[in-house]
């Protein structure tokens, strides 16, 4: 997490307590008085519904010229013999895990995209058309993101928070009745990506990690940024929101009516390509995507609250270095040449594992690399996955451009 996230997390904060103030100033307490009309007013407050996640995930993937199907993959209550079940109640009610696949040639690898936090499947937009030329790509929503099922999130550990994702990813994959496919995760869906594969080697072929989150480095002078920064009263306030569970989904929602304009501004400020002059998205990619983003965001709040059980504060993890020698299954980690998520603990993770692992960084790109520079993003990913598309692997020259740490 770097000083500019925390630049925009005091502002937001501030916008947010300056509205609701504004509007308990112009409530009138008649109105809250009667119940009858408080709830139209509430549910007006926060415009959106899970009908709105899929419409706006549609309007966004009409960009995308390959054919594709969306479903919701029925992952049952809850995972089998787990006393706990998605939702921690009673209920057998199932659970679904929203799922677009795209159209491939006959024979093409499977390729199993996940996405990070604060994000949903619709994030790798600008990628599938490229990668379904190649792969037979399949894209999912994790439990309680996007347009997913957003069961009650009461998990109370590190090690139930984890099971959250993990097992709802493999009841997914048993519904879908797949096996030997490559995992893509990004940022923290590559710590829920690697954990999987971690649990379930047999079924993952080669596991791509992007800017992965669980390769913390204390060496990074990121880390040593944060403890500095924590010990000021400011970190001290951003450190109590943090350990009180207290997401920037909050803050969307706690705006009501001025959450959709807030992520507007955000998602332009933040897909600003400083590296090219015609940016990273056009005009009406970056409104379909402000508009996804603020609906998957503002809906009930699930695996978001996922953050204090998996991260420190900063959201520092050290959980995939520490088992880096457990691993079973070949790698490979895509950094952006500027990704805040530093490629060192990839490094530091490697001279334990044993199997096979590369290092590919990309130049002009951050920590969304899949989206800042697209072409040295595909080019990685072939590259990672040559020895299931080329007749020769071996013989497979580096991607000109890329560096190999």
């Amino acid at each position: 997490m770097n000083r500019s996230v925390y630049r925009w997390s005091s502002l937001i904060l501030r916008k947010m307590a300056e509205e609701i103030n504004k509007s308990e100033i112009r409530s009138s307490p008649s109105i809250i008085a009667k119940s009858r009309s408080l709830w139209p007013s509430v549910l007006r407050w926060i415009p959106t519904s899970t009908d709105h996640i899929i419409a706006s995930e549609k309007r966004l993937l009409s960009l995308v010229k390959t054919l594709y199907v969306q479903e919701l993959v029925n992952i049952g209550s809850g995972p089998p013999g787990s006393k706990v079940r998605w939702f921690r109640s009673s209920s057998n009610e199932p659970r679904f895990i929203n799922t677009v696949t795209f159209d491939s040639k006959e024979g093409s690898p499977t390729l199993v995209m996940v996405h990070g936090y604060a994000a949903s499947q619709g994030f790798f937009f600008k990628n599938f058309d490229y990668l379904a030329n190649r792969f037979k790509v399949i894209a999912i929503d994790q439990l309680g993101w996007g347009g997913s099922s957003r069961p009650d999130f009461t998990c109370k550990s590190t090690e139930e928070t984890e099971a959250w994702f993990i097992d709802s990813l493999e009841e997914w994959r048993k519904a879908k009745n797949l096996s030997n496919f490559i995992l893509l995760g990004h940022s923290f869906g590559g710590y829920v990506a690697a954990k999987y594969a971690l649990k379930h080697p047999e079924h993952v072929q080669h596991l791509i990690l992007v800017g992965t989150a669980g390769l913390s480095s204390e060496s990074d002078t990121t880390y040593e940024w944060v403890t500095r920064f924590r010990a000021t009263w400011r970190g001290a306030i951003l450190s109590h929101l943090w350990e009180s569970n207290f997401t920037p989904q909050k803050i969307i929602r706690g705006l009501g009516p001025w959450g959709p304009d807030l992520v507007r501004k955000y998602t332009a400020a933040r897909f600003t390509n400083r590296y090219s002059p015609e940016g990273v998205f056009t005009e009406e990619e970056s409104r379909l995507l402000s508009d996804y983003v603020y609906h998957t965001s503002a809906a009930k709040a699930s695996g978001e609250l996922c953050l204090k059980y998996i991260f420190a504060f900063g959201a520092f993890n050290r959980a995939l270095l520490n088992s880096a020698s457990e691993w079973k299954v070949p790698t490979t980690f895509i950094y952006g040449a500027e990704d805040w998520m530093n490629y060192q603990g990839a490094q530091e993770a490697r001279e334990q594992m044993k199997v096979p692992c590369e290092i590919i960084r990309v130049p002009q790109a951050g920590h969304f690399v899949f989206l800042e520079n697209r072409d040295g993003f595909h080019s990685a990913v072939l590259y990672a996955c040559r020895r299931f598309l080329s007749p020769n692997p071996d013989k497979e020259p580096f991607p000109e451009g890329l560096v190999s740490a």
